[in-house]
């Protein structure tokens, strides 16, 4: 079988709830690729505000804030610039390169890097960096908000055939 090759970070098979919403100014900064988890934040205007998941779950971005094909495409940048994105919910499938490799143990401690490995049917959480992964990193942290809530389980592991994608079923 021939290896899979996909352009964007995250591909989307059946799509879930999906809306419009304004990134916070941090994102808008910093980028983020498909794919990534986002959590609700307040807002002193009338908008519907997220920013990047630290373990809680609002949704996922579908594209990333530079995901437009090339740079004569009428999308290039328009989420940054314009502050928004669509973000879905609810129960979609989709595969993604956004989700943690490495054990959240072992990136605090700088490494040895210990890989994760993901099963079919695992649970999913987002990580503190609102990427998706099988560890429940609220708890594991000791943060207050623990435990983490799943919101996705594996439907395809990552390998060489599908680019190391994580095949992801979303629960929301």
């Amino acid at each position: 079988m021939a290896e899979i090759l996909r352009s964007r970070d995250c591909t989307l098979f059946f799509a879930g709830d999906r809306l419009t919403v304004v990134v916070s100014a941090a994102m808008v900064a910093q980028g983020w690729p498909g794919g990534q988890g986002v959590q609700w934040v307040a807002s002193t205007v009338d908008e519907r505000l997220v920013t990047y998941s630290k373990g809680l779950y609002g949704g996922f971005l579908l594209w990333g804030s530079d995901e437009a094909g090339d740079d004569f495409a009428a999308s290039t940048r328009q989420q940054p610039t314009y502050a928004y994105a669509t973000m879905l919910s609810g129960g979609c499938l989709m595969s993604t390169t956004s989700y943690e490799r490495y054990t959240y143990a072992s990136r605090l401690g700088g490494g040895p890097y210990v890989p994760l490995v993901y099963a079919p049917s695992d649970w999913l959480y987002l990580s503190l960096r609102g990427l998706w992964t099988k560890e429940d990193e609220l708890t594991l942290s000791g943060d207050p908000l623990a435990p983490c809530f799943y919101c996705g389980s594996v439907a395809q592991v990552p390998s060489t055939l599908n680019g190391n994608r994580l095949g992801v079923q979303t629960l929301m």
